[in-house]
């Protein structure tokens, strides 16, 4: 057969081939009994269904698993001298000095633009592609909320367009992806396309129905303090997944710990 033939023959048979499926993704179940272990991994309670853990950790045998990733904002510490030693171009700067979230001594990324949002794709994507290797079944992308902390330098269209390029990312991989906090982009959700919430304090500041109605009940609450966590429960237990933790997300045994769902 001419060679002329079989690559016609190739091309045809390419041509009628179907695509390959993307990578099923599961959202969390409502109602899923969950815990917060951002602090430092451990085995979880039987009745837990459902553990957040940071992208360093492996994931939990058996459960629903969450990836958190400090998506917008850098880990406190010394990983600010890495950005600036490879990245420094991606830190918010104004006036020349670093925008920097105060409560927790992180450094904002600077999403301001496509370019940049590119940039950090670079970065930001692996560690989602990590989540993934490692088994997690969905991604938690935190600070999406840090515009509001820029100074009038990040826009919420900015946190939006990147929170995008995230979800399809994840979803690519196969992982869910979490909205963490934030109701101003409520509205803008499933634009986005964002699966389930993690909300933290949505009792104390009489936001979680917001997003209960948006997800339809997938949400990880996650409150600090007892009374909000109580008034949650009386709430919407039964609907959300309410968990009480202590504001360190301390590991088990260590003092301070607190860990109870409703």
């Amino acid at each position: 057969m001419p060679r002329t033939t079989i690559a016609l023959l190739l091309l045809a048979l390419t041509a009628c081939s179907p695509a390959s499926a993307p990578p099923e993704v599961e959202a969390p179940e409502p109602d899923a009994v969950f815990d917060y272990q951002l602090g430092g991994p451990y085995e979880p309670d039987k009745e837990v269904a459902a553990v957040a853990r940071d992208r360093t950790a492996k994931p939990a045998p058996g459960r629903y698993n969450v990836c958190y990733v400090n998506a917008f904002q850098t880990q406190p510490g010394t990983s600010i001298d890495w950005w600036k030693e490879h990245h420094d171009e991606l830190l918010l700067r104004k006036d020349g000095e670093l925008v920097i979230d105060e409560d927790w001594d992180e450094a904002l990324l600077d999403i301001s633009t496509e370019d940049k949002r590119q940039d950090l794709m670079r970065i930001v994507g692996p560690w989602l592609d990590g989540c993934a290797r490692d088994g997690y079944d969905a991604v938690e992308p935190d600070n999406l909320d840090s515009y509001t902390r820029s100074d009038g330098l990040l826009s919420a269209e900015d946190a939006a367009e990147f929170a995008r390029l995230l979800a399809v990312r994840a979803h690519g991989e196969g992982l869910a992806i979490g909205q963490k906090n934030t109701t101003d982009l409520l509205p803008r959700s499933e634009k986005i396309g964002f699966d389930f919430a993690v909300v933290e304090e949505c009792a104390a500041y009489d936001e979680c129905e917001p997003f209960r109605k948006a997800y339809d009940n997938r949400v990880f609450a996650v409150e600090y303090k007892a009374d909000a966590f109580a008034r949650g429960c009386r709430r919407w237990g039964g609907e959300l997944s309410f968990t009480l933790r202590d504001l360190d997300v301390r590991p088990r045994g260590a003092k301070g710990y607190v860990f109870r769902t409703c």
